[in-house]
């Protein structure tokens, strides 16, 4: 059996029993004796042992899951999900950020509007993909789809990965933050469906400037926050190490963020999180949209537009509670 290269701290004592398991198995191959019964025992334990941890996550445990160097990010959802894609390049302004693509597509046989912000799986990709920081540009990439989907009558599938917009010298100079806050304007009142499903990382504005949609989906060991655990720790704290510590605060978990409003629903992964069986993940994720997108094709301009406005006001609404 293969076993993951890649381990998060807290994975540790699943390996030690992994080892275990392997080392049985061996020995049971070059003595040819049964031990069925002791591999399957080790395996029960090694099932009960992954459950106890996965459904006990911190905060910070979960953005660690998020970041995954194996989790399957917005290009496999799309290969899964969808058929005919054709991706379509370029702001017409600058250049093409290859942090952010985009392009139509056939899903659930309806045509629609893929973007997405996509990470690289190594260094040379991680440098062409910016590691999935768009840059202003981008930004403007996906308006500029936005817009042509708008015109044909397209719902809008977005795909949020990233740690947050790239805060280069640079970006800054074709402004960034313009380009974010135009987004948000202008998803505000598109008069096409739009859900968007944060896949990883959700960062700031980076995220935000392609989140502002009908339903905002969020994969269950993902995090949307206004900023990183490690930023926040920094400000605060002046320190990172702090990071857990501003990750509970943050309440940038699933859980959170459903019982807070601000996602509409938490799809399930599977034990280990969606790297550990992608086509289950990317399973999940077809659910979900097929319902949302169902819900909101059967909706007005109007009717859109009124209920994306009365999502984004109810946001930030909070209690006080009494001292004591």
């Amino acid at each position: 059996m293969e076993r993951p290269v890649y381990l998060l701290e807290f994975e540790k004592p699943l390996r030690e029993l992994e080892k275990q398991l392997d080392a049985l198995h061996q020995q049971s191959l070059e003595n040819n004796i049964d031990m069925s019964a002791e591999l399957k025992a080790i395996e029960a334990k090694l099932e009960q042992e992954r459950r106890d941890i996965y459904s006990n996550l911190t905060p910070w445990q979960r953005v660690q899951v998020a970041r995954h160097p194996k989790r399957p990010y917005a290009l496999d959802y799309v290969a899964q999900l969808c058929t005919d894609f054709q991706e379509l390049h370029g702001d017409r302004q600058f250049k093409d950020d290859q942090a952010l693509i985009g392009g139509m597509a056939f899903f659930d046989g309806r045509a629609v509007m893929i973007i997405a912000q996509q990470k690289g799986r190594d260094t040379k990709e991680n440098i062409l993909r910016n590691f999935g920081m768009p840059q202003p540009e981008g930004y403007r990439k996906a308006l500029r789809l936005m817009k042509l989907a708008e015109k044909f009558g397209l719902p809008v599938l977005t795909f949020i990965d990233t740690p947050g917009a790239y805060p280069g010298v640079e970006s800054e100079a074709r402004h960034v933050s313009e380009a974010i806050a135009v987004n948000l304007r202008e998803m505000a009142m598109l008069s096409v469906p739009s859900v968007a499903v944060i896949v990883g990382e959700g960062g700031s504005g980076g995220a935000l400037g392609i989140g502002v949609t009908d339903r905002v989906l969020i994969f269950e060991n993902s995090y949307y926050s206004v900023i990183s655990p490690e930023g926040c720790a920094a400000i605060l704290w002046k320190d990172r190490a702090n990071a857990p510590k501003a990750a509970e605060a943050l309440k940038l978990n699933a859980a959170n963020l459903k019982d807070l409003g601000v996602v509409d629903e938490v799809i399930p992964e599977p034990l280990g999180g969606a790297h550990n069986d992608p086509e289950a993940a990317a399973a999940a994720l077809k659910h979900a949209f097929k319902r949302h997108l169902h819900e909101l094709l059967g909706k007005s301009e109007d009717e859109l537009l009124d209920g994306r406005y009365e999502r984004y006001r109810a946001l930030g609404q909070f209690r006080e509670a009494a001292t004591k």
